[in-house]
């Protein structure tokens, strides 16, 4: 049971990353992608949090600004107790060890022209005055731990298959004793069958090593596997963030809820909920709609959904919902609870 009343390992508060449009002759600035905008959650030392979510989302851009491989348009990111959106380039570099990433490609992200060995003491190279021999034996340790074989110490990437070079990927992470580990999709370019195994080795690791983890991933039912609780993200927000069981058993919001209608029951006896087909196309980042994002393609949106921008609020414990249809009610003269009532109970559009 994750002690929520502690103070969490990772504080994220309004975080936006906008990447400039340049256009014309001049390459002028003519407006900007709004990948990431204004999103806000916890993660608790020891809990895995699911970020899930189509592909162009925002999720990976979340996971690198988190660790200022992107600088942050906006907002705050306190890992440990300090906000890395703010850290000079000192003292992040002095803070890495604490933050680590497992990257989606293990091929991409492993330098070719290196062995085994070299890639995992990296880390230890740069941040530690380690002999050569101690940094030896911690490339051991760490195989041992991802069930490598130090026989494989002085190969190379392209010698190792997918998962295997994965495995190293996690070894290299691992290096220098993380706390928070951002897994930036790891199992999507991995076999089926080695799936399973990539992620039942994160989750014995975290079990041994007290790690910390956001899990970003499109496959719905790996999250549903692994996480503890489960952002959704649309569009550059977040539109639902609920524990796992949860929001697997009864999603609140209309875009969660679409979403994992198209998860595949594997127990026949179950029912399965009904098939929600999306209408239209996912707006463009660089020109989001002026009210809730999800409005242009909500079944339940009503006049208010275009006009303002819902903000993520608890609505049940531990429960929360970017959508006016779980607004409290309204002072009076406002119609936005009455149209939300009536949706609420009809669940059809206006």
């Amino acid at each position: 049971m994750l002690d929520e009343t502690a103070t969490p390992l990772v504080q994220v508060s309004d975080l936006k990353m906008y990447f400039p449009i340049y256009s014309g002759v001049m390459r002028l600035r003519s407006g900007e992608v709004k990948a990431v905008d204004g999103v806000s959650f916890d993660i608790y030392r020891g809990e895995t949090l699911g970020l899930v979510g189509e592909s162009g989302c925002g999720k990976s851009t979340v996971g690198r600004a988190l660790l200022r491989l992107y600088d942050p348009t906006g907002g705050s990111v306190v890992i440990d107790g300090e906000d890395i959106a703010t850290l000079s380039a000192k003292a992040l570099r002095k803070k890495r060890p604490t933050m680590q990433m497992v990257f989606q490609d293990p091929q991409a992200s492993l330098n070719p022209r290196m062995t085994l060995a070299a890639i995992i003491s990296e880390p230890l190279v740069e941040h530690t005055d380690w002999t050569a021999e101690r940094r030896l034996e911690r490339v051991f340790e760490l195989m041992d731990a991802v069930g490598l074989n130090r026989a494989f110490a002085n190969r190379f990437p392209h010698e190792f298959s997918g998962g295997q070079r994965q495995r190293i990927g996690i070894a290299r992470a691992l290096a220098l004793n993380p706390k928070f580990i951002v897994c930036d999709e790891p199992i999507a370019a991995l076999d089926v069958s080695i799936q399973a195994q990539v992620v039942n080795l994160l989750e014995d690791l975290q079990a041994k090593l007290g790690l910390t983890y956001l899990f970003i991933s499109h496959d719905l039912s790996m999250v549903r596997h692994i996480a503890d609780r489960v952002a959704v993200m649309y569009l550059g927000r977040i539109a639902e963030l609920s524990p796992r069981d949860a929001l697997f058993s009864n999603p609140l919001h209309p875009y969660a809820e679409a979403l994992l209608s198209a998860v595949n029951e594997p127990d026949p006896n179950r029912a399965r909920r009904p098939r929600i087909i999306l209408k239209g196309d996912v707006p463009s980042p660089a020109n989001p709609p002026q009210g809730c994002n999800f409005c242009t393609r909500c079944p339940k949106a009503f006049a208010r959904c275009h006009v303002e921008k819902p903000a993520l609020r608890e609505v049940e414990p531990g429960r929360q919902v970017a959508c006016f249809l779980y607004e409290p009610t309204n002072p009076a003269g406002s119609t936005g609870s009455a149209e939300a009532t009536e949706h609420l109970q009809h669940g059809v559009s206006q």
